[in-house]
């Protein structure tokens, strides 16, 4: 029997855009729903909300003390979106976010035919402790794909000004 994209919708607010369907809703109890054996592939791009959704941090957010949250400066008239520091996580907070990817990837590993392939975002500070939970939970690492990231630039230089701030140094990398 194939699935329809009907039979995914349950009860919460769905979006459909051509193949696609975004489900709005909590994922674990969603996931406990999709019958076993069912989904192909998932990607992914998990809110880490340990700590920056708190409301005391996005209240620092939004009066622009910051806390979790780095705020950066504007440029050129435009100013970037803030970003969580996840550097700021206590020990405590990266083991929530560990057990939550472990039962996160048992209830995926359920619903996955065989041969599904599952793509998570994450950033280099917590692959390895996302990662690893992953694997704990039932999943197979099979490899991950990092982008080109420049650091050490100063926290008061634009990304991508190496041209205009030529005595800055960044990250040495290797392409592959």
């Amino acid at each position: 029997m194939v699935a329809k994209q009907s039979d995914f919708a349950f009860d919460y607010v769905t979006e459909v855009f051509d193949s696609v369907m975004v489900v709005q809703g909590d994922c674990f109890e969603w996931l406990q729903k999709v019958p076993a054996a069912s989904i192909h592939a998932i990607v992914t791009d998990p809110p880490y909300g340990v700590k920056e959704y708190e409301l005391d941090q996005l209240a620092k957010k939004d009066n622009g003390s910051g806390g979790i949250w780095r705020l950066p400066p504007a440029f050129d008239g435009s100013t970037r979106s803030p970003l969580p520091r996840f550097t700021a996580l206590s020990s405590s907070e990266i083991q929530i976010l560990k057990e939550y990817f472990t039962r996160w990837s048992q209830l995926v590993t359920r619903v996955l035919v065989p041969g599904a392939h599952v793509f998570v975002s994450s950033n280099a500070y917590l692959s390895q402790s996302v990662f690893n939970s992953i694997v704990n939970g039932g999943l197979e690492f099979r490899g991950e794909i990092i982008r080109l990231v420049r650091t050490m630039r100063g926290g008061d230089r634009p990304k991508n000004a190496e041209a205009e701030f030529p005595g800055c140094m960044y990250a040495p990398t290797r392409r592959l």
